[in-house]
């Protein structure tokens, strides 16, 4: 059953989003599994477009709610593939591992960040005091993107994680040849 959701391939790339294949959609794999529902992913692509690249959290604040949220998921795949995102948005390796393990061993904003996933996780729900820091750190419009970028990669994350989504070669390729360092090693 989950080889029916395989990330289609360019020759069976359904016709009616083709404008979509030389974009986002054709890029990474978790869209092209999203493909075999094509209203769904041209629906997908607005919201998309603001959570990837017009929120109001920066590129690596929204790394770093990325990458919590793909722990949280258990999803290799958005961890993976966000690693590298997140070198390139200026994280360094220390950091980026820190955020895959304890809330306690987070640092400084990311903690904020990462508490804030945490909860949403386990409460389904921001506490008063995490509100609270959240608006000093982000404001009004920063936690609401905060929430939305969580909720969109936990949709990703589901439809990764159920059909075994492959990680991107390019991903692959670029971790085999500079792999995450661990934190022990610094």
């Amino acid at each position: 059953m989950k080889k029916d959701f395989a990330p289609i391939s360019d020759q069976d790339w359904p016709l009616e989003i083709a404008d979509m294949l030389s974009g986002f959609a054709g890029g990474l794999n978790v869209y092209r599994t999203m493909a075999h529902h094509p209203a769904l992913l041209k629906a997908w692509s607005e919201l998309r477009e603001h959570v990837v690249n017009q929120t109001s959290l920066g590129a690596e604040r929204s790394e770093v709610v990325i990458l919590r949220t793909g722990v949280r998921l258990g999803s290799c795949y958005e961890w993976h593939q966000h690693i590298v995102r997140a070198r390139k948005s200026g994280l360094d390796d220390t950091r980026i591992a820190r955020l895959g393990g304890p809330l306690d061993g987070i640092k400084g904003d990311d903690a904020i960040l990462s508490k804030a996933v945490d909860e949403l996780f386990s409460n389904n729900s921001l506490t008063e005091p995490t509100l609270t820091e959240l608006r000093l750190l982000i404001g009004k419009r920063g936690i609401l993107d905060l929430i939305a970028t969580v909720g969109f990669y936990v949709t990703l994350g589901f439809t990764l994680n159920t059909f075994e989504v492959p990680l991107d070669d390019d991903i692959s390729d670029e971790l085999s040849k500079n792999p995450l360092a661990r934190l022990d090693s610094k």
